[in-house]
């Protein structure tokens, strides 16, 4: 009779600990994938620049991040093109004192969602300094640990719809 009191509240906490466990892992998997990315564009191994070794499209390039996290994170077949929950913006800073902190957010009164409209891929040549950000939507499927655990809500609805995975790399890229 206990256990039978006990095991819905018991499996509710395990399910919601291995729930986090594996969004830690994956929010990991996205932070060592900007890494290499971010590496690549660094060295000059992927470049912006048309008609130069390792130039790639905004697509050919989100492409390559997707195979990146595809162990645990699934990207759509239409993702490359029309992204809709892994969102990338890499592009040169300038001054690093107006670099952006903050996740770009809408700032509506019942959404809170990841405005992607200023995002861009456009690397700065060789010995500029770059942002790269990544953005996934992790899905977030214990229903009862949901609104403690959810940070997006898009336009449109009050309940929390899944957890915004943030990476961020600066790094210079070297000079030819």
């Amino acid at each position: 009779m206990e256990f039978a009191i006990l095991a819905i509240p018991f499996m509710i906490v395990l399910f919601a600990t291995i729930e986090t466990f594996v969004a830690f892992t994956g929010e990991q998997l996205l932070m060592n994938a900007t890494d290499k990315m971010a590496r690549k564009i660094r060295t000059g191994e992927i470049t912006f620049q048309v008609g130069k070794p390792g130039y790639k499209t905004n697509a050919q390039f989100r492409q390559a991040f997707c195979d990146e996290i595809s162990v645990m994170m699934t990207c759509s077949a239409t993702e490359t093109t029309l992204p809709n929950k892994l969102y990338i913006d890499v592009r040169p800073v300038a001054d690093l004192a107006k670099f952006p902190e903050a996740v770009p957010r809408t700032t509506t009164s019942i959404s809170s969602d990841v405005k992607t409209s200023d995002f861009k891929f456009a690397p700065g040549g060789p010995g500029t300094t770059n942002m790269m950000r990544a953005f996934y939507r992790w899905s977030v499927f214990t229903d009862l640990v949901r609104p403690f655990v959810s940070n997006l809500r898009p336009t449109g609805s009050t309940m929390p719809k899944g957890y915004l995975m943030v990476s961020t790399a600066i790094f210079r890229t070297e000079s030819e």
